[in-house]
């Protein structure tokens, strides 16, 4: 099998870029790899960071710094920028400073300093052009891991990707770099809690300067965590303390503005579009949004993205209660943050992709993450137990999309979300883990095709292997290739 993985979502500036606020100058990605501000500094979990995670699910370790890419051999990976949200913290929580830091804290492991900015910044913007800003220092700069010369490059097309594999010795390696943005809060909509403040004369400003980009984002996840002035969210936090903050614009729809934040994104003058990322988004944004592309988009070839998601295992967001594959339904969290089938089948159909997020809060339900762990864990044991949660998600959107005639094993990818605010899968700690996932996932693959290849359509059926190289690389490869 192939030996490295591509993911479409993760996240490795955020808890370098924070930390760099402790640092004179601030902003600053550090070439020495020692130090905590630099993308290439490498810190792998040890036993207690471990046990931490396991009993409170706090993720202190860095997951896909370049150091920990370079080690599992990835080649290409997604990145997100995010500007992280004002409303995490601020009066509206008890009044109390202290209370959100020490959660955030605990949650994204970012510093007092940059906690400190983010509270005082009134620009996201501007924050969203430091962290592009940060990638930029040391592109093209070199490190030495394990003998071996590494470097890492911002890339602008599939044709920079190429050109750079074929620059690749046993020697010389580059990891490519492709730019996304999560969250339309980036263009500076969303910094007031209770109130619209967004300048729409500012925000179409900003878009045409992303557009403009040398490294133009591949896509643009539209919502995030808390109301934008653009779309409703989907709820995505359950801590008392924080939750009350996201409850504006939950689950309602597409504004006005957002309308035309979609039509100028979705442009595609010059060659310049940037798709939509559906993750994130309300029922109600979804629903409009897939009636925006039925409708004034019918005629145009645009992707659905989902870029770290995971599957509910129920029929539609209108038929939100019912289910195909009761014998699933076990295996799932039921909530509207996941995705449906009958929206696995869109993805499918625009020729889009599904990242499949690693975190134990979406991946499976409470009863599937119980009977996944292990009280005195045997390594290989728990890894093949733990898999078998991604591997629902592979055989649950092959299932759906079997059943309408479509090729099955098309759309599924990595999604992570590494680096961001997750609680990853036991055993499945960092990039460097992706190599046993492919392994595990190879023996789920064949146990299933060995009872139910018979059950699949003739087109569907492929053999093991070809079906775990295409969820751990080759579908992610195939759609940037047709995408930017």
């Amino acid at each position: 099998m192939k030996k490295n993985y591509v993911d479409i979502h993760c996240h490795p500036s955020l808890k370098p870029y924070s930390k760099s606020f402790k640092y004179n100058p601030t902003k600053q990605n550090a070439l020495d790899p020692n130090l905590k501000n630099s993308i290439w500094h490498y810190s792998p979990p040890n036993f207690l960071e471990k046990f931490l995670n396991r009993l409170v699910t706090l993720t202190k370790f860095t997951q896909t710094d370049l150091t920990a890419l370079a080690k599992a051999k990835s080649k290409v990976v997604v990145v997100s920028l995010y500007p992280f949200e004002k409303h995490f913290f601020g009066k509206e929580i008890l009044g109390i400073k202290g209370v959100t830091d020490v959660l955030v804290n605990l949650a994204a492991s970012i510093s007092q300093s940059r906690m400190d900015y983010i509270r005082s910044n009134n620009d996201y913007f501007v924050d969203l052009i430091d962290e592009y800003n940060y990638y930029q220092q040391l592109h093209n700069q070199v490190e030495n891991i394990d003998g071996k010369i590494y470097t890492y490059r911002l890339v602008r097309s599939f044709k920079d990707i190429e050109n750079n594999f074929a620059q690749e010795t046993d020697s010389k390696k580059i990891i490519n770099i492709i730019i996304t943005i999560e969250g339309g809060h980036s263009f500076n909509t969303g910094i007031a809690i209770a109130k619209d403040m967004a300048s729409r004369t500012e925000v179409i400003g900003n878009i045409k300067t992303i557009k403009d980009w040398e490294h133009r984002p591949m896509f643009l996840t539209l919502a995030h965590h808390f109301y934008n002035e653009l779309c409703g969210h989907a709820r995505s936090i359950t801590i008392g303390m924080l939750k009350k903050n996201q409850d504006r614009g939950l689950n309602s729809g597409i504004t006005e503005l957002g309308f035309e934040v979609i039509d100028l994104l979705l442009d595609n003058t010059d060659g310049k579009r940037i798709p939509i990322d559906v993750k994130h988004l309300s029922t109600a944004s979804r629903k409009v949004y897939y009636n925006l592309l039925d409708t004034k988009y019918v005629s145009e070839k645009i992707p659905i993205i989902a870029s770290h998601g995971a599957c509910n295992g129920k029929h539609s967001i209108v038929q939100w209660n019912k289910t195909d594959f009761p014998e699933h339904e076990k295996w799932f969290c039921d909530i509207d943050i996941n995705f449906y089938d009958d929206e696995l089948i869109r993805i499918a159909r625009s020729n889009g992709i599904f990242g499949i997020q690693l975190d134990e809060r979406r991946i499976g339900s409470s009863k599937a993450i119980s009977e996944s762990k292990m009280i005195f864990p045997n390594k290989r044991k728990q890894l093949n137990k733990k898999a078998l949660l991604v591997w629902r998600q592979i055989q649950h959107i092959a299932e759906v999309l079997d059943k309408e005639g479509l090729f099955c094993w098309g759309i599924q990818s990595i999604g992570s979300d590494f680096d961001g605010i997750v609680n990853p899968i036991n055993g499945l700690w960092t990039a460097e883990n992706m190599k046993d996932l492919s392994e595990e996932l190879l023996n789920h693959a064949e146990d299933y095709l060995l009872k139910k290849l018979i059950m699949l359509n003739d087109f569907n059926r492929i053999n093991a292997e070809t079906i775990v190289e295409r969820v751990m690389q080759d579908n992610a490869m195939e759609f940037i290739k047709r995408n930017y």
